[in-house]
């Protein structure tokens, strides 16, 4: 797996996760929404090209779940890639909310 960098950039309403390679001029991000300061709702996640079979998008959703936990928020999934990510991972249903 390639190392990338993963930065947030987090507003009262909506926010993004950034996956960024050295060297590489691309980016991936996961794009969030709040209804409310208890829920995170994963809108989208958008790997490029470039990125791709590198695990980049589940580094994303990794650390979204970290961010969550941390923060005592729950995540709701409407992305099709962070839900899929979350049925993988029965040790994160303690964050997601159906």
């Amino acid at each position: 797996m390639t190392q990338a960098q993963i930065s947030r950039e987090d507003r009262p309403t909506e926010g993004r996760y950034v996956a960024k390679i050295p060297g590489v001029d691309a980016e991936a991000e996961l794009v969030y929404s709040r209804s409310d300061s208890r829920l995170i709702v994963a809108e989208h996640t958008e790997v490029p090209d470039a990125f791709r079979g590198q695990g980049i998008g589940r580094l994303l959703v990794t650390r979204l779940v970290d961010d969550a936990r941390a923060e005592g928020v729950k995540i709701r999934a409407r992305c099709p890639y962070v839900k899929a990510e979350s049925r993988k991972h029965p040790e994160w249903a303690d964050v997601f909310q159906d």
